[in-house]
């Protein structure tokens, strides 16, 4: 198979779909890799490595995408490169459909192919190729949300771990999921007041044998989240709901009760966001006040460290792209159903149900 790598163009994401490493490894197996120049520069990917791993380095993504089977990405296409699909061609990308309709449409248009990252499963549970960029996700948040509460950057200027004789920031993470783990990881050994919120009672009591009593769990019901809300100095949102839109756990109405110079990180911005008040933010200008509350909701969080989150995203999604390659896209989806959970549009039809339901579009599964 010819596999593409275009260059990300999506705003200061330096990401690249494959590494050198990952290029060796297709093209040890046969395939022919086709690269954009440049493609890895923004994490010190020269073209000449890409060249050393078998790759060959073509000038523009229009030649990408004209002589390549299957594209591999990191974010989801722009208008630009959805325009340049073909029904022949397999995408293997994120895509966070269920909050972005007229990149939906534009791919149904396109009669590609279109596996979404974030919906592939595992065979354990969870999702393996969304799993390693929520984790950085997770650990920026508290990074982010630190930052952003100093006083210089707008915040109320707290420290989040306090010192001795004075309290630390409180710290509530709505989702006990991978996120919000890794999240209430960085805060616990920053010395907040860590509280997380979930509707999963199994999972709470998870997370407390976990964290012993570096944390605290509460469920999430709605007057919890409000108090929750009201007291934090930092929140995150860190939900999921596999495919779908996020839901909106905190209202304006919450926000207005925040203290001045409080901050919220919205993890789950790529699918929609969890705050009322959130819209998508970029690197260039990631932070938005609302009611004296700073927001942050950058769509491609991971993409500030680039060069680590290339290298995880690749360790997980190196296997399916090999199976892909090896096999096509159909013959791979029906040996590996959990690969085939990745398939969001295809041949014109949204195949991933809560896409749908999260567009109002029409839903056709797809048959092995």
């Amino acid at each position: 198979m010819r596999v593409g790598v275009p260059k990300e163009i999506k705003n200061h994401e330096y990401r690249v779909g494959l590494t050198p490493s990952s290029v060796a490894e297709l093209h040890a197996a046969g395939h022919e890799v086709i690269v954009e120049t440049k493609a890895g520069m923004g994490i010190d990917f020269e073209d000449q490595a890409y060249i050393d791993a078998g790759a060959r380095i073509v000038p523009d993504a229009k030649t990408v995408f004209a002589e390549s089977d299957m594209i591999v990405k990191v974010k989801e296409p722009q208008p630009q490169e959805v325009a340049m699909l073909e029904p022949r061609h397999v995408l293997f990308t994120y895509l966070h459909l269920a909050a972005d309709k007229p990149q939906a449409e534009g791919l149904m248009k396109s009669g590609a192919t279109c596996i979404a990252y974030e919906t592939v499963t595992a065979a354990r549970g969870g999702l393996p190729l969304l799993k390693p960029m929520s984790e950085v996700a997770g650990r920026m948040s508290v990074q982010v949300g630190a930052h952003y509460l100093e006083k210089e950057q707008g915040g109320r200027g707290v420290l989040l771990g306090g010192v001795p004789g004075v309290a630390p920031a409180k710290v509530a993470i709505l989702g006990g999921g991978v996120s919000g783990v890794n999240a209430a990881q960085m805060a616990v050994g920053m010395r907040a007041d860590v509280t997380i919120y979930d509707i999963n009672n199994d999972r709470l009591a998870e997370l407390d044998m976990f964290f012993s009593s570096q944390i605290k769990t509460q469920y999430a019901s709605k007057s919890a989240i409000a108090q929750a809300v009201k007291n934090a100095h930092l929140v995150i949102g860190a939900v999921l709901v596999p495919g779908a839109a996020a839901p909106k756990l905190v209202t304006r109405e919450m926000v207005k009760t925040m203290k001045r110079g409080s901050v919220l990180v919205d993890i789950a911005i790529d699918q929609g966001g969890c705050f009322e008040t959130s819209h998508a933010t970029t690197h260039e200008d990631p932070v938005f006040e609302v009611d004296g509350v700073i927001h942050y909701c950058v769509a491609n969080m991971p993409g500030a460290v680039a060069r680590t989150s290339a290298f995880a995203l690749n360790n997980a999604t190196l296997p399916f792209a090999l199976k892909l390659a090896n096999l096509g896209a159909e013959a791979a989806m029906k040996a590996d159903p959990h690969l085939a959970n990745g398939l969001n549009v295809y041949k014109g039809k949204i195949t991933h149900q809560a896409v749908a339901e999260a567009l109002d579009l029409p839903f056709e599964a797809w048959r092995a």
